[in-house]
């Protein structure tokens, strides 16, 4: 059955693409953009390190029902790194665990690139929600506990090199789109392992998922902030549009069967272009996956 909108919740619904600064957490972002619209529910499509800045997309109101559209579209950041030294954390909020000198320059860096671009495997860093046995990795990692931990297929779009510093400890800016579950720690460190030695970040910035980017500032969450909502159809521009008429429009309201248009995910919208539903394709059948209207 799809999921239906419960009784009583927020009439505004839609997306609020943050810039979340350095130093504090996704859910910090979502606690204030709750504080200031007055709207309990809300949630967002994926966290970012407090270390690390850039795009939270924020879901209000039935909108949060859409973020799971949203959490495995590729991601794109730009990732800077410190070669030569390795922390606990794998980033600039951790212990350093290793210093050694790695005086490579950008061609090096250039030719292992291609070796970290498709499909690749990675070992979660022990500082992450991931669970292991029941217990969360950070836990276990604060009691100073290191598990075994299985490595995890993961999708590498494309690596660019955007700035390089050469010295004995260089640091180079990355621009990297992956897919859902990518470490870009993690994969600054792989990177440097195979120049053999290790690497932390000392910056990442995310700048868009699918192809929503930041459109609002953490400082411009005030009362103005009803302009900054992005519509829940605009949310979701990735997934193929279907206008439906009067009639089928009181059908996807109920969650009934339609016709599929395409196979897989497309979003109906009415005739004013406002969100109904999430619908799946299968077989010439269309069957609801969200219903929001």
């Amino acid at each position: 059955m799809p999921a239906l909108e419960p009784p009583g919740e927020s009439p505004i619904a839609g997306f609020v693409a943050v810039d979340k600064p350095v130093g504090i957490t996704s859910h910090d972002v979502v606690a204030e953009v709750r504080r200031i619209t007055g709207i309990k529910k809300a949630g967002h499509a994926g966290s970012l390190d407090p270390l690390a800045t850039g795009l939270v997309v924020v879901g209000l109101g039935r909108a949060t029902r859409l973020l799971r559209f949203l959490t495995d579209l590729e991601k794109e950041y730009v990732a800077e790194i410190q070669f030569g030294i390795a922390t606990d954390t794998l980033d600039a909020d951790g212990e350093e665990t290793e210093r050694r000198s790695m005086p490579f320059d950008v061609a090096a860096l250039r030719a292992v690139l291609p070796d970290f671009t498709g499909d690749i495997w990675q070992v979660p860093p022990m500082v992450s929600a991931l669970s292991v046995g029941g217990r969360r990795l950070h836990e276990l990692a604060r009691e100073g506990l290191e598990v075994e931990r299985a490595a995890r297929p993961v999708v590498v779009r494309s690596l660019t090199i955007e700035g390089f510093a050469p010295s004995d400890f260089p640091t180079a800016r990355l621009r990297v789109v992956c897919g859902k579950g990518t470490y870009v720690r993690v994969l600054a460190d792989d990177l440097a392992r195979r120049l053999g030695g290790r690497a932390h970040l000392i910056g990442l910035r995310r700048t868009r998922i699918g192809s929503l980017a930041p459109t609002s500032t953490f400082s411009d969450l005030n009362e103005a902030w009803r302009p900054q909502v992005i519509t829940m159809s605009d949310g979701l521009t990735h997934l193929p549009l279907r206008v439906v008429g009067k009639d089928e429009a009181r059908l996807v309201r109920s969650g009934r069967r339609l016709p599929a248009s395409v196979d897989g995910l497309e979003r109906l919208v009415d005739s004013r272009g406002e969100l109904l539903a999430v619908y799946r394709g299968a077989g010439g059948v269309g069957s609801a996956e969200v219903v929001v209207a």
